[in-house]
């Protein structure tokens, strides 16, 4: 991981803060649609701080500038900033990026950001924390200061074409899902909603794209009223096909009109009622990702109403086509992995060849581009040897990442899209002989693994209630994690999917989880400098059967989909109770039975799953 010297972007940046009489400018990680996973045009906070992680925001003052992020990226943020910088760990007793903006805004200074990336609650309630603090307050800074540092050189907006995904695996039409979104709209008595998550807009249309790197989504806005469906696109994305599937019922709009059509939509739908009451007139629905600009041109906090998205809540319960297609495509992406990691164990033990985490990276990617459907990955692979396998969110880079040492921990976490669903696996190895240590933790969080899997709850559960199942038996150890431990996956879009999650963020307080959901089950342990250990199945919630339902209350509880085995190697079956080994055993007979037919009977991969899979 190179570092980069910011010294003149910062003395560029802090010379256009001066001009605008800025005192402090915050530069979030997302894009104007809240976006995780970012293209490289929207890399604004990389630019300046030369941190390229997933998660973090940084401020920069006149004198001082500081990047926050958290657990998972600690290592790679102290390895990638240089010296201009201080690294805030959340979490971790430092001041978080509000509260250090709010800090440095005392004495009647300005903070500026760019309204459209950031989000219409985040800036209210910044704005309310500096002037309580004496600060000058927050200013929408219209032109974005980091692209006029970055200047030509800045990549162009992705314009790739945008395509209709089926039915046979959409499994709803997108009538059905408008007209589900407009009984929302009349339950809440509201005229519309705005639209700006790119995966949600997605979703809703039943189309794909990929403007985003691993992301099969398409630079977007929507306006949905009682009537009317608005798709803010730029039309040369639009072929004919897609033209057609959409027909009359929706009015495709320049990506660029967005911000006037809002205002215009404001005062024809709200304008009438300008003569109520304020609590009275109807409000515009937005969520609670929608930018401050386009919450503004609505007419700001009078006019609209901030809710938790009703198309997030549709798209994470997957109906019966969605989840059949999850589980097939787990099947096939999970003899993808046995297949690549008999042939990593042949080459580096047997044929002694010297190959690089890249190098894995590939080969698997080789792999799982000729399965049925494969669209591409679903996000970088994490191909990690030794001390790197510590990093939580480590990326190899080519010609510069480290040779796979077969004495040492190989932690894997990769994904692939596939038109029927999106996959998510992390499998740690060892090839030879692990320390105790590592068996010991490898076992532990196999446990929590475990534990999670087979948990049965009411409904109702949320995933900070689930997510001491998954740690308990390393807080015993005294030992714990620093990321979450699940979070929802899309089906042929984001790996990564709001609004529900297991972790210990109060944000998944907020969400039960229902039937159809699809999510992570994946407890790690990391050692800084030494190894890291990570197992992570993708599982799908469902009805359980229970003997009682007290309170009148269905059960619900777990499948898991993924099906690549446990690494043997690194269990210490003394650890594991007899519960633990039936599930074990169990789950490695129905790995066995369901991909086995991917493979030759004397190949090298069915010899390793056979291997891999029998009873302990």
């Amino acid at each position: 991981m190179e570092r980069v010297d910011t010294t003149e972007r910062l003395r560029h940046l802090r010379q256009l803060m001066t001009e605008r009489k800025v005192d402090v400018y915050v530069v979030p990680s997302e894009d104007s649609h809240q976006s995780e996973y970012i293209a490289p045009c929207d890399a604004r906070r990389e630019f300046i701080c030369g941190f390229s992680g997933s998660a973090g925001c940084a401020v920069v003052t006149l004198e001082k500038a500081a990047l926050a992020t958290d657990g998972r990226y600690f290592n790679q943020a102290q390895k990638q900033l240089d010296s201009n910088w201080t690294l805030l760990k959340h979490g971790a007793g430092d001041p978080s990026w509000q509260e250090w903006t709010v800090d440095q805004s005392e004495g009647g200074k300005t903070v500026g950001v760019d309204p459209t990336v950031v989000t219409a609650a985040d800036a209210r309630k910044l704005h309310e924390k500096i002037a309580k603090k004496g600060g000058a307050g927050l200013v929408a800074i219209k032109e974005n200061l980091i692209d006029q540092i970055w200047g030509e050189a800045r990549p162009p907006r992705p314009s790739n074409p945008v395509k209709v995904l089926g039915l046979e695996f959409a499994g709803i039409t997108y009538d059905e899902k408008l007209e589900y979104l407009r009984k929302e709209l009349e339950k809440a008595k509201s005229p519309g909603i705005i639209l700006s998550m790119l995966d949600e807009i997605a979703w809703l249309f039943n189309l794909r794209g990929s403007d985003i790197p691993y992301n099969p989504v398409f630079y977007s806005y929507a306006i949905i009223t009682a009537s009317t469906a608005d798709l803010f696109v730029d039309s040369k994305k639009i072929s004919d096909a897609v033209r057609d599937h959409l027909a009359d019922a929706v009015t495709i709009r320049p990506y660029e009109s967005i911000f006037d059509e809002t205002r215009r939509f404001s005062q024809s739908l709200l304008g009438e009622s300008e003569e109520k009451p304020p609590s009275a007139r109807p409000r515009f629905l937005i969520s609670s990702t929608t930018s401050w600009a386009l919450s503004e041109a609505l007419g700001g906090e009078e006019k609209v109403e901030e809710v938790r998205s009703p198309v997030a809540h549709g798209k994470s319960v997957k109906n019966d086509v969605e989840i059949a297609g999850m589980k097939a495509c787990h099947i096939r992406d999970g003899a993808s992995l046995i297949e690549y990691f008999a042939w990593l164990e042949h080459e580096l033990c047997v044929k002694k060849t010297k190959l690089d985490e890249v190098q894995g990276a590939d080969k698997l990617e080789e792999i799982r581009s000729k399965k049925e459907h494969f669209m591409g990955l679903s996000f970088d692979t994490i191909s990690s040897t030794g001390p790197n396998a510590a990093i939580i969110h480590y990326k190899p880079e080519r010609n510069k990442c480290d040779t796979i040492d077969p004495a040492a921990v190989y932690l894997c976490d990769s994904g692939a899209q596939y038109l029927d669903g999106t996959t998510d696996t992390t499998r740690t190895l060892h090839f030879t002989q692990p320390t105790e240590m590592e068996r010991k933790a490898y076992t532990l969080v196999l446990k929590g693994n475990i534990a999670l899997d087979r948990a049965v709850f009411p409904r109702g559960t949320n995933g900070l209630s689930l997510d001491v199942l998954a740690r308990q038996f390393l807080w015993e150890e005294g030992l714990d994690y620093r990321h979450g431990t699940g979070h929802g996956v899309g089906s042929y879009l984001n790996v990564h999917e709001g609004p529900i999650g297991i972790g210990t963020r109060l944000q998944y307080a907020e969400t039960a989880l229902s039937p159809g959901n699809v999510l992570s089950d994946e407890p790690g342990y990391y050692e800084d400098g030494r190894f890291g250990i990570r197992i992570e199945n993708v599982v799908i919630v469902k009805e359980a059967k229970t003997t009682h339902q007290f309170g009148d209350l269905p059960y619900i509880c777990f499948e898991h989909a993924t099906m690549v085995p446990m690494c043997r190697n690194l269990i210490d079956e003394k650890l594991l109770t007899f519960v633990e080994k039936d599930w074990l055993n169990k789950y490695h007979a129905e790995v066995l039975e369901k991909t086995k037919d991917f493979f030759q009977p004397d190949s090298l991969a069915m010899k390793w799953l056979e291997r891999e899979t029998k009873p302990i």
